[in-house]
């Protein structure tokens, strides 16, 4: 687990690795990586009957875990059947509270994964929400931690990474969100 309180020596090696991995990325990578939150947008708008907050708060917590494809299915057969269903009791809640019209940033952590991903779907302008997930994590510190614990869930150690996203998104150009979906794409279809 990377230390909490990283060095500037540390800070510039998870930038530069996000940087390299962007700078892997195809031409199609990228274009789709940087069209991710705004597909995922309208969908969370037509899931949700054209509340878009709505559908990605709900998207956001029946997110923990879950591939997109399951995440989209959980989170449509939620707002068909008026309750979200597959998932652990606490996303469940969080899902049909949000539901019953609760506004997420209510009932999300915002500080951190899911509370993000909602802000990038709601916005996929929002120039400072990046979401650092294990995918993210794995690419900031160069090594595939599989199914170890990359503490994600203290505040300091997921700020960190998230100020390294958006230190590579100021010197590549672009919003940090679209520079960790663009990522992200490049490194779960790595070879």
């Amino acid at each position: 687990m990377i230390q909490v309180k990283a060095t500037e020596y540390q800070r510039t090696a998870y930038t530069r690795a996000i940087i390299d991995r962007w700078t892997t990325a195809t031409p199609d990578q990228r274009r789709r990586g940087r069209e991710w939150y705004t597909t995922a947008h309208r969908f969370a708008a037509h899931i949700a009957s054209g509340d878009t907050g709505k559908g990605a708060g709900v998207l956001a917590a029946l997110s923990a875990n879950k591939s997109w494809s399951e995440n989209c299915r959980l989170a449509r057969k939620a707002f068909f059947d008026g309750e979200a269903s597959g998932h652990v009791r606490d996303a469940i809640t969080k899902a049909n509270r949000i539901m019953a019209g609760t506004h997420p940033s209510e009932v999300l952590p915002m500080h951190i994964k899911t509370g993000c991903f909602y802000l990038c779907i709601a916005n996929p302008e929002n120039p400072e929400a990046v979401v650092i997930d294990r995918h993210a994590h794995d690419i900031a510190v160069r090594e595939i931690y599989g199914q170890r614990d990359r503490g994600l869930g203290a505040a300091g150690r997921y700020n960190l990474l998230a100020d390294c996203y958006r230190a590579a998104a100021r010197r590549i150009g672009e919003i940090p969100s679209k520079v960790q979906a663009v990522t992200w794409v490049a490194h779960i279809e790595r070879k």
